[in-house]
């Protein structure tokens, strides 16, 4: 870099400290603060969930830098300029994680799990034999850079899978679906869904009571995409049916999942509290060092998002 940029962070309080340390040792030739109402002018922001009044503030910003993948929280800001140009991160160690996480949900179901706590609590010994991955077959939804990790890791583990996303992919042993006319054979008798899209105007309730009354009976729906895709009352409809065996859900349309929501008591529901792909500091930093050095060279930098198509 040719001069000093300046950098304002804003993500959570608790935070700070872990950011600011992980972005100076990636960017030592910036002069980082972290935002506040007297904050200078900078070149760039590097963001998790920021308040609006910062784009009032900074009205000369030539990028900003988000500390996820998920871009929905800031696009949703009213004050966040048309033109400015915006950067995700792809995967900063997200992926791998969430492929165990996508793996461990598959093998408690596999392997009857969550119905043995429940025969435990009703004092029932009620033997099952588990089922063989290369028996199931396991759809992958959405296939940016954390899809394609989380497919792979399925294939290793022997299952058959498929994948869907907007265009075609291909993958080593995925059989890929893309767009609307593959909807319905991706979805079709799928003995468990794994939801890693993220927050689009198109993937709004995308996961309705059509679409997952195409997969088998018994089936497990993972999300660890975003809330908004799933109609709640859809999925618990079909779990209460006995269609769906199961849901082992990390994402809510409401963050933290409200105290009287169903999905808290229901017997077939697993609820964690979105830990499934905790961003890594020192690697998300890494990735925003390269894409803030890549814009100030004029150089392409990974991560651009297209705001039409939310990502």
């Amino acid at each position: 870099m040719n001069s000093a940029p300046r950098i304002v962070v804003a993500a959570a309080e608790s935070s700070r400290e872990r950011w600011l340390a992980a972005l100076a040792n990636a960017l030592p030739e910036a002069h980082l603060e972290w935002w506040s109402r007297s904050s200078g002018p900078a070149d760039f922001a590097i963001v998790w969930k920021p308040p609006a009044e910062l784009f009032v503030q900074q009205r000369g910003l030539r990028a900003v830098f988000n500390l996820g993948a998920g871009v929905d929280a800031l696009l949703a800001l009213p004050t966040l300029p048309p033109d400015l140009p915006i950067y995700r991160l792809e995967n900063a160690g997200m992926a791998e994680p969430m492929a165990r996480y996508a793996l461990t949900a598959l093998l408690r179901h596999l392997h009857h799990f969550d119905a043995f706590e429940r025969a435990q609590a009703a004092g029932d010994w009620a033997p099952q034999p588990p089922r063989d991955p290369a028996d199931c077959t396991v759809g992958v939804l959405g296939l940016g850079a954390i899809g394609r990790v989380v497919a792979s890791a399925l294939v290793s583990a022997g299952f058959r899978v498929r994948g869907h996303a907007r265009s075609l992919h291909h993958l080593a042993g995925v059989h890929c679906y893309a767009g609307e006319a593959g909807w319905p054979p991706f979805l079709q008798g799928l003995d468990a869904l794994i939801a890693v899209l993220p927050a689009t105007p198109d993937s709004r309730d995308l996961l309705n009571r059509a679409a997952l009354a195409r997969m088998a009976a018994g089936a497990l729906l993972v999300n660890l995409g975003r809330g908004q895709h799933v109609v709640d009352e859809d999925l618990i409809a079909l779990l209460d049916a006995g269609h769906l065996g199961g849901a082992v859900l990390d994402v809510f349309r409401e963050e933290p999942l409200p105290p009287d929501h169903p999905f808290w008591s229901h017997p077939k529901v697993l609820v964690t509290p979105h830990v499934a792909g905790v961003t890594r500091v020192a690697e998300a930093a890494g990735q925003v060092a390269e894409q803030a050095r890549a814009v100030l060279a004029g150089r392409l930098a990974r991560g651009r998002v297209d705001r039409a198509r939310g990502y």
